[in-house]
């Protein structure tokens, strides 16, 4: 009796202990994080950042920050801030030290320009510095000792329609130095231009989706009536930026659309990956008066992650290689860890940083143990590791029962095993019904194989039973019948 007392109550403490866990993790995280189950149905998750520090213009000792809109983290630490209100590119140290201040370049003829309305920056594999300032019209390199070492205006070319103005917002630079531009006004993709600053073409042109509804009111509407109505036309790029292998995410702003979200290869052709459950276009389910998901930014984070920040929601979507959302965190707020007007997603290591237009500040956001846990076992399940990836899948199951893509992990790594018969029940919780029909497939060749000679010697026994017997049905038979006609004869005889 003194046994089972003393159980319950290690029991009744244990359970008083987590829930205090659960609520001290929710009292520092300023937001509810969730994922979406096979159904598309919200649960609940651990979050998989929470908010570490924020850091304001004031902190750095250089003033407020002026409407700043993109961000970009050198693999040294630096970090380059277009503070495009103050019309200036604030260079910081790891120590969070101010290195310089760019307000403009200095021309070989020295001839000085300032900025004067820098949207868009990127530092590529070598620290090269890239500015797009849309109101100079613009896209300006510098080199590791930011001078001056090219100026891209007025682009050049018998597809680029006359009357043109370049108006560069974003970019993106790849391994051999070619450059990504999202401008504005221009529908036909992403502009690209090689080391030289020469204008090589569009890559990743928008598909239009077509209203059919539309379509049907427009051929009913007068001449005034359509000239109202929205044009067919394609939706530009919001942001973008490049992988090691040169492919290029990007973003789009089309509200319509199920794949705002893009790899593009050097064709121009999207060939990001989409095995999950659902599209890869951030939240599934939100109220109508929100609207779905708006990406402004996205990063590649190596080993196929990328994240996307959408401005609608203040929310970070995480996806690996096979378009498996990850986790999400973020939300809308004025509580540190909230944003108002997001704008550039940045990674150092295993931290995220947020920058917000409307706060103007940075919010620098650490993994929790479950992110941590996400992150390195979906690196080791992309680098061919998923061996060493399950423990770190189970422990992710301690944490959060309900996470779908740790279960399916450790199938995959169950069937490469040869395990099949244990990889069924894993894809059967996490519920891909792909592999597991692959994983019964096989348990089932593997079943029949192995007992083959046990179930061929039984077919052949029950074969040489059923035969024997039907022979002994038939002889019976004759003999039922040879004395029956010999009854016959001796009563006609006599």
């Amino acid at each position: 009796m003194f046994i089972k007392k003393w159980i319950s109550a290690v029991v009744m403490a244990s359970l008083l202990f987590s829930s205090s866990m659960i609520d001290v993790a929710k009292a520092s995280t300023p937001y509810e994080a969730y994922n979406y189950n096979y159904w598309k149905e919200a649960v609940a998750s651990p979050a998989a950042y929470v908010p570490e520090k924020t850091i304001y213009g004031m902190d750095l000792g250089i003033g407020a920050l002026l409407e700043p809109n993109d961000m970009a983290i050198a693999s040294d630490g630096t970090i380059y801030i277009a503070d495009t209100g103050n019309k200036r590119i604030v260079i910081i140290n790891e120590q969070w030290q101010v290195e310089q201040i760019i307000e403009g370049y200095t021309t070989v003829d020295g001839t000085e320009t300032n900025f004067q309305n820098p949207t868009g920056i990127f530092v590529d594999t070598d620290n090269l510095l890239y500015v797009a300032d849309s109101v100079l019209g613009q896209v300006v390199a510098f080199d590791d000792q930011y001078n001056l070492r090219l100026v891209i205006e007025n682009p050049q070319s018998d597809i680029i329609a006359t009357g043109f103005k370049f108006v560069p917002q974003k970019i993106a630079v790849d391994e051999a130095k070619r450059m990504y531009v999202v401008a504005n006004g221009v529908f036909e993709g992403i502009m690209q231009f090689d080391i030289d600053g020469s204008f090589l073409g569009y890559i990743g042109k928008n598909e239009v989706r077509r209203d059919y509804y539309e379509i049907l009111w427009r051929s009913l509407s007068t001449k005034e009536q359509r000239s109202q109505m929205v044009l067919f036309i394609p939706t530009e790029f919001s942001n973008l930026d490049v992988d090691h292998k040169g492919f290029v995410y990007a973003t789009n702003i089309d509200l319509n659309t199920q794949t705002p979200i893009k790899r593009l290869n050097p064709s121009g052709e999207d060939v990001l990956k989409r095995f999950g459950y659902f599209d890869v276009k951030g939240d599934i389910i939100f109220r109508f008066s929100v609207g779905p998901s708006v990406f402004v930014d996205i990063k590649y984070l190596g080993d196929g992650l990328y994240s996307a920040l959408d401005r609608r929601q203040g929310k970070v979507f995480t996806y690996d290689a096979e378009g498996n959302l990850l986790y999400i965190y973020g939300a809308l707020g004025n509580q540190m860890g909230t944003f108002k007007t997001p704008v550039a997603v940045e990674f150092d290591g295993e931290k995220q940083y947020i920058l917000d237009r409307a706060k103007a500040n940075i919010t620098i956001l650490k993994p929790t143990k479950f992110g941590s846990l996400v992150n390195e076992a979906s690196r080791l399940h992309y680098n061919g590791y998923s061996q060493e990836a399950v423990p770190l899948w189970k422990e992710i199951l301690t944490l959060n029962s309900n996470y779908d893509v740790a279960y399916i992990g450790i199938g995959r790594s169950l069937v490469m095993a040869k395990q099949n018969e244990e990889a069924i029940f894993y894809f059967k919780q996490g519920m891909e019904r792909e592999q597991y029909s692959v994983a019964f497939k096989r348990y089932r060749r593997e079943e029949l194989k192995e007992h083959f000679t046990i179930i061929m010697t039984t077919i052949l026994i029950i074969s040489l039973v059923a035969f024997g017997i039907s022979i002994w049905r038939k002889l019976r038979r004759k003999d039922a019948i040879s004395n029956n006609s010999h009854s016959v004869g001796r009563d006609q005889a006599l």
